[in-house]
């Protein structure tokens, strides 16, 4: 029996795809600090916990494929006070913001279109690109600039008659970067010009730092046709496991298309998204504090990569991931040579290696990204492994 060409050529997750070596540390009795996924252990709001533990519903019923009203009405007040000015008709209640990037590769490309992309880039567009049939197009940007987008002459060039959108991460997994309004404004013409679909991940809005502000697609002016807001409260509430997200556009043939994808897979989690609605409710001290804690852990983090000669990276404005290029060849070898070898008090490290973010082969190689989703003193204890183990990787493999 043959398995299908999406099955093999789906790809493994970078992320997640050295977690066999932490378990193997685990076992012998090794601490693991983990920097190689975005799980927070920042606590969840007492305020959603309630929902779950006060649930009164005798039963677990269907909800509307469309999401509850509740909870889509609770994100037209969401994003009104961010002066996004939508109805609860150019929403769609999604299982994460995963399904929502699903949804939105499948309603604007057809088998074997192209989405342009630019690297790196969440390792999970893969995975989605394959099961909607899409190719991604990539654009590389670059660890020396902040992996600042490209001018526009670059990205035209990238465009082809099977060009159907352009897809950004503002702010960035995993780079970190947020993109300028005039960055987005770009953005939008070449869409404009070239009738493109305009796809922005903003999972990471509210990580945003030293007075910085995201411009959403929503936001930009002439744009309601093209632009489709994906987004996900896994981060913003520190609820990984509660699997609720949306999908935003104006453009109501495509919304209505995108309905047709979330009534085949019936409904949305309802429970989650009833925890999620009282949760928006929130006042801004919450994020504000949630904020203050990040940046203390990428300031952290930051000063301690700089402190490593030849090490090459740019100090995220964003979301809670930075990309580090080692002065090493590879990055992935140098992870599991800790996992297995290296220990400070019997404690090691995981983090991602990067080469899975890029689509073209072989960047990345040297690169790793590192989750600064832990408090400061395990952040302290795990980037004193991470430069010590360094240092002596260099004198063992180099």
């Amino acid at each position: 029996m043959n398995l299908s060409k999406r099955a093999i050529e789906v790809q493994e997750s970078p992320i997640r795809k050295l977690y066999p070596y932490a378990v193997k540390a685990r076992d012998k009795g090794v601490k693991i600090y983990s920097l190689n996924i975005g799980q927070p252990d920042i606590e969840t709001p007492e305020i959603m916990l309630d929902v779950f533990r006060n649930l009164q519903e005798k039963i677990v019923a269907y909800g509307p494929s469309q999401g509850l009203d509740i909870y889509r009405e609770a994100l037209v007040h969401y994003f009104q006070h961010l002066n996004i000015f939508i109805n609860e008709n150019d929403i769609i209640g999604t299982t994460g913001g995963s399904e929502a990037l699903v949804f939105a590769m499948t309603v604007t490309c057809n088998q074997g279109e192209e989405i342009l992309v630019f690297e790196p880039f969440y390792t999970n567009y893969n995975g989605f690109a394959t099961m909607a049939d899409v190719r991604l197009r990539p654009i590389t940007t670059y660890a020396e600039t902040g992996f600042a987008l490209p001018t526009r002459e670059v990205i035209e060039k990238h465009i082809t008659r099977k060009t159907r959108a352009i897809l950004i991460c503002n702010p960035g997994n995993p780079t970190g970067t947020v993109y300028t309004r005039a960055e987005m404004e770009m953005l939008a013409e070449v869409c404009k010009k070239h009738h493109l679909y305009l796809i922005s991940d903003e999972v990471y809005r509210e990580f945003v730092y030293e007075g910085e502000k995201v411009t959403s697609v929503l936001e930009l002016k002439g744009c309601e046709e093209l632009a489709i807001l994906c987004d996900s409260v896994s981060k913003r509430y520190s609820a990984c496991g509660a699997r609720v997200g949306c999908i935003v556009s104006r453009n109501k043939e495509l919304m209505a298309a995108t309905l047709k994808f979330a009534q085949a897979r019936l409904c949305a989690p309802t429970i989650d998204q009833m925890a999620i609605a009282a949760c928006i409710g929130l006042p801004d001290s919450y994020i504000a504090d949630v904020l203050a804690e990040y940046d203390k852990r990428r300031n952290l983090v930051y000063d301690a990569l700089t402190k490593v000669e030849g090490l090459v990276c740019v100090k995220p404005r964003g979301a809670f991931y930075i990309i580090a290029k080692l002065p090493i060849e590879n990055a992935e070898d140098f992870i599991i040579w800790l996992l297995e070898n290296y220990r400070v008090n019997n404690e090691t490290i995981i983090m991602a290696p990067a080469e899975g973010f890029y689509a073209t082969p072989g960047l990345g190689r040297n690169e790793l990204r590192i989750a600064y989703i832990l408090n400061t003193e395990d952040l302290t204890k795990a980037m004193h492994i991470f430069t010590t183990g360094l240092e002596e990787y260099k004198k063992v493999k180099l």
